[in-house]
């Protein structure tokens, strides 16, 4: 079994790279949704509400072949010959637009908690919408929205699991081909879960020290 240790921790850092990838992506396309889902012009509300009801209506796994099947497809209709699409940056948007079409909801439902006045009073002032919302919006936006945006991460977190079903060696994979390696796939599914588990629990702690920090601030 501890040959399979160096595997193991590969395939941990696998996750964490996808991981931290699609949040990072998830994270600015979220504001774009935002922005888009509260647009003055119903046409570009009305795109971006089909946009985050498809995504939020199908499954994680679903999505994650259309993105990495539907590309291949796409490339290699437009370029003419066979072209092999890279599982990562396919398992990074997939998770980055899942994690984005939920997390549009929570910064909306943090903005619309804002009373509207300070925004008002700060136009009032003469300041730019731009350095509104820079300096007074997102701020208290990050302090309503982030309980919501911190389950986000732990949930994809464990759905990141589902990219070894496109090739990508990640924790569950490694786990996957060393089970039927050696015939112990109770042994090294359970170390699979430790592994996730110790993923969540920092990430829990990490998340309740920013939380703390934001009510002392």
């Amino acid at each position: 079994m501890w040959a399979y240790a160096t595997p193991l921790l590969q395939g941990a850092e696998m996750t964490l790279a996808v991981s931290f990838c699609a949040l990072l992506l998830g994270m600015c396309l979220s504001l774009v949704f935002t922005i888009g889902e509260s647009a003055p012009w119903f046409m570009v509300r009305a795109l971006f509400v089909v946009i985050t009801t498809f995504l939020r209506g199908l499954p994680e796994l679903l999505v994650l072949f259309m993105i990495y099947f539907g590309s291949t497809i796409l490339l290699t209709e437009l370029m003419g010959h066979y072209v092999n699409v890279n599982a990562f940056m396919s398992g990074v948007l997939a998770l980055g637009l899942i994690f984005a079409a939920y997390a549009a909801q929570t910064l909306r439902g943090a903005y619309q908690a804002i009373p509207k006045g300070q925004f008002e009073s700060a136009l009032a002032l003469g300041l730019s919408r731009a350095y509104i919302l820079r300096r007074i919006m997102l701020p208290q936006m990050w302090r309503f929205a982030l309980p919501g945006l911190s389950n986000l991460w732990l949930v994809l977190l464990k759905d990141s699991a589902l990219v070894s079903l496109i090739g990508l060696a990640d924790i569950m994979d490694v786990a996957h081909t060393a089970s039927a390696q050696t015939s112990k796939p109770f042994d090294f599914f359970c170390i699979a879960g430790l592994i996730y588990l110790v993923f969540t629990s920092v990430s829990q702690f990490a998340i309740n020290g920013l939380q703390r920090r934001q009510i002392k601030g």
